[in-house]
């Protein structure tokens, strides 16, 4: 089949329902209902006490855009997973199907003269940061017009101000702190994210460079992607610390719901402000437990139409056109 019919077939989102008020991790909170869009972090713990919260008003334009960002990744990585199942697609392909909120809320708390540098789920960190779809998927089938000329694969996408996946366990991490200490020497104000897993976290080299980060006061946000599995072991089976926030020690910590795109960005926004200042190994019913009450897109979804932001047959349309 030719590459342009494989882009044009859509591909059909899940029925997402309304998700459950969350009992944790949540640091965001819904003001009244006449300001609906003045959104504060809570200061409750686990917050370290060294930061000091500031407010952040989403504009509805770009609530809006958050939505179709999240939805463009999402049906993305659905036709990515359609391709490899069908063998199309040879190698790795480590999709983020459900974690769209984190590159969504991450990208629309940076600048394009920040960086970011993240581990094997580097699809849509990519579409983020100006990559297109095309490029995407013809990297993923080997074709000389993706984003790495068909070399680099699931893992080794780049584009401007993203330095890609790493095939190493935790490899990118201190690549992330050498970024930001080029921010730093070259006196401008931008900052690096340097992304990993809870399957990194307990890498060497990852708190090697939490140290020099510390040691040189470097412009860098570490970003722990903590989905409870590192390559199907559960994290409680390999981290004898799971409060991942709490490894920094001399690094402030911030525990933030990584499904909530706005809690996302709040927290990155906050933390780029301190930082400038100087087969399944889940079982199907926990599957299902996540994808009814913890969809990020669902999450969302539900926000702007509680805050009259759009209508729900807006984003039908969104939802269908992808």
């Amino acid at each position: 089949m030719p590459f342009p019919e494989l882009l044009s077939q859509r591909e059909r989102l899940p029925q997402m329902l309304p998700p459950r008020t969350p009992t944790k991790m949540l640091f965001l909170r819904k003001m009244t209902s006449h300001s609906p869009f003045n959104c504060p972090m809570s200061p409750s713990r686990p917050m370290s006490s060294i930061l000091h919260l500031t407010p952040w008003i989403p504009p509805r334009k770009e609530l809006k855009q958050m939505y179709i960002d999240m939805v463009s990744m999402r049906r993305m990585e659905m036709a990515a997973d359609r391709l490899y199942k069908e063998k199309k697609i040879r190698g790795f392909c480590h999709l983020s199907t459900g974690q769209e909120a984190v590159a969504v809320g991450i990208e629309h708390s940076l600048t394009k003269q920040d960086d970011i540098i993240t581990a094997y789920r580097c699809h849509g960190f990519a579409l983020m940061r100006g990559a297109s779809v095309k490029s995407i998927i013809g990297e993923l089938l080997g074709r000389r017009g993706g984003i790495a000329y068909g070399k680099g694969g699931s893992m080794h996408m780049f584009t401007k101000g993203f330095y890609g996946g790493n095939g190493i366990v935790g490899a990118q991490v201190p690549v992330g702190a050498g970024l930001a200490f080029a921010h730093k020497y070259n006196g401008n104000k931008n900052v690096s994210v340097s992304l990993y897993g809870d399957g990194a976290s307990n890498q060497g080299q990852v708190f090697e460079a939490f140290n020099m980060a510390k040691l040189w006061d470097l412009p860098v946000l570490f970003g722990c992607e903590n989905n409870k599995y590192g390559m199907g072991t559960a994290a409680n089976r390999s981290s004898a610390l799971t409060d991942y926030y709490k490894r920094g020690q001399y690094i402030p910590g911030l525990k933030v719901n990584g499904m909530d795109a706005l809690a996302v960005k709040a927290a990155v926004k906050h933390a780029k402000d301190y930082a400038n200042a100087g087969t399944t190994y889940r079982t199907r019913e926990e599957i299902q437990r996540m994808r009814s009450t913890q969809d990020p897109i669902a999450g969302l979804k539900q926000k702007l139409i509680e805050w009259n932001v759009t209508t729900e047959d807006e984003l039908k349309a969104i939802d269908k056109g992808g």
